[in-house]
């Protein structure tokens, strides 16, 4: 390709670049958990004296190295560090571009792209489940790769969709937090001393229908999963073929709330019209089916307040570790107060608008991230050239 070059990975690509961190003093902390797949932009949430671990500044890429982080898709341009300095998991490598050669935003892509992420996989070494990719098959990745004017304009292209998924996430977050102060008003503040005492299941079933995807090898499902809902709340579309386990149906204008960790991850789910035909879930996910619609928005808004969330989580049982539960009886035995209907149809007028806000802007995150997972790796191979001289 004309004006392109042949680089090895590793000669175009700074990896793990010197950074100086001072002994005995505290830095903005990077865990795993903190990168999501499909997110550009990841933030420290805690901070750590120095200690050993990948060291990095503002907008360098952090990139998981060890299985199955790697699949998972854990890559990430780090920002928010305190002073521009930072360090975090011994399982990142640390790429960042190099002068006058490669840009760092475009370098950020490029660790995304298929024929990296490819390489990296097939390279993995080490015991089962705990493989690494070496630093040393970066050497072997051979990519034609344009001239660094072309890589920011790439990089701008790709950023300008990304920035746009950053910035709708930002107002479901915030759309969220007004969700819940509302909530608050109507029904912990303004609590109506005449409403009956009950639980949950006086409002709603637990719905428990049994789906066995691989007896129906050749039909898509939808699949409502742990990781989905990590990952910006996206289900999966799989075949039946390719899900092993049993699964829980989804109805219509549901809550699924996970009976998995409840204490370490607060995962619930508020799905409204938008679930498909033949959409499933993890029976690690508890299906919260209202009897009747019009409570689905004052269920949510009661199991998901701080208050409750944690009453119920507070329940889990098993070895203490990695993975402990709830006893699925705990969602639907909670108290939960009989609100008159009046009031009930009074708040859905109110939150309603919120809620399908928040929908909208999610069909739009989505839109934005498959275009952006379209057209990365045609800017990568050279499919789809820009022209420079008309983009400066």
């Amino acid at each position: 390709m004309l004006n392109w070059k042949e680089y090895s990975f590793s000669k175009f690509v700074t990896i793990n670049p010197s950074v100086n961190l001072e002994a005995n003093k505290e830095y903005s902390f990077v865990e795993m958990k903190d990168l999501e797949d499909g997110k550009k932009y990841c933030s420290p949430k805690i901070k750590k004296t120095k200690g050993g671990g990948a060291k990095f500044q503002n907008y360098d890429t952090l990139f998981a190295r060890i299985t199955p982080c790697l699949e998972n898709g854990k890559i990430c341009q780090v920002r928010n560090l305190e002073n521009n300095l930072g360090f975090g998991s011994t399982e990142f490598y640390v790429f960042r571009g190099k002068e006058n050669i490669s840009d760092t935003d475009f370098v950020y892509y490029l660790s995304r792209w298929e024929d990296v992420r490819a390489h990296a996989e097939i390279n993995l070494d080490g015991t089962s489940g705990r493989q690494r990719v070496p630093k040393a098959c970066f050497d072997d990745l051979k990519l034609n790769l344009p001239l660094i004017t072309e890589q920011k304009i790439i990089a701008n292209i790709l950023s300008s969709l990304d920035n746009k998924i950053d910035l709708l996430t930002d107002q479901n977050k915030t759309l969220e937090a007004i969700a819940e102060t509302l909530f608050r008003q109507w029904f912990v503040e303004n609590s109506n001393d005449n409403w009956e005492e009950g639980v949950v299941s006086d409002l709603a079933i637990h719905y428990k229908k049994s789906i066995h995807p691989n007896k129906n090898s050749d039909v898509s499902y939808w699949h409502y999963s742990i990781p989905s809902f990590d990952n910006g709340k996206n289900p999966i579309k799989e075949l039946g073929s390719e899900i092993q386990s049993n699964k829980y149906e989804i109805p219509e204008n549901s809550i699924l709330f996970s009976k998995l960790n409840p204490h370490k991850d607060k995962r619930i789910w508020l799905l409204q019209d938008e679930v498909k035909e033949n959409s499933i879930c993890s029976t690690e996910l508890q299906v919260v089916k209202p009897k009747d619609e019009k409570y689905l928005y004052f269920l949510y808004g009661w199991l998901s307040y701080r208050g409750n969330y944690n009453e119920i989580a507070s329940g889990v049982g098993g070895t203490s570790g990695s993975h402990q539960r709830i006893d699925p009886s705990t969602i639907f035995t909670f108290p939960c107060p009989k609100v008159d209907e009046e009031c009930i149809i009074e708040y859905n007028n109110s939150i309603k608008p919120i809620f399908n806000k928040q929908l909208l802007n999610q069909q739009q995150i989505k839109t934005l991230a498959q275009l952006r997972d379209n057209l990365l790796p045609q800017l990568m191979s050279g499919e789809v050239r820009v022209k420079v001289e008309d983009s400066l």
